[in-house]
């Protein structure tokens, strides 16, 4: 247990950010999920539209440090990919 009031202090903060993660990471899941559902139903412009929904999503996620900027990246990369292939 935390001691020192800048620890009590930190322990809070955690509290918080770790909620307000929880929540970006969930919403991150459920626009590349609806993705995925799109392209495994075969409407491309379904599919396109919920990527660029999703890509903002991804980066913005990645940019506040709830994710890896790297794993974003890699999941854009692969979405697009299989939306590109649908063709």
């Amino acid at each position: 247990m935390a001691n020192t009031k800048s620890a009590k202090k930190a322990a809070r903060q955690m509290v918080r950010r770790t909620e307000v993660n929880k929540n970006r990471r969930s919403a991150v899941k459920t626009d590349v999920r609806k993705v995925e559902e799109a392209i495994a139903s075969g409407d491309k412009t379904a599919a396109i539209a919920a990527f660029k929904s999703a890509e903002p999503s991804l980066v913005r996620t990645a940019q506040k440090g709830t994710i890896h900027p790297k794993a974003a990246s890699r999941k854009v990369s692969r979405l697009a990919q299989r939306i590109k292939a649908m063709a």
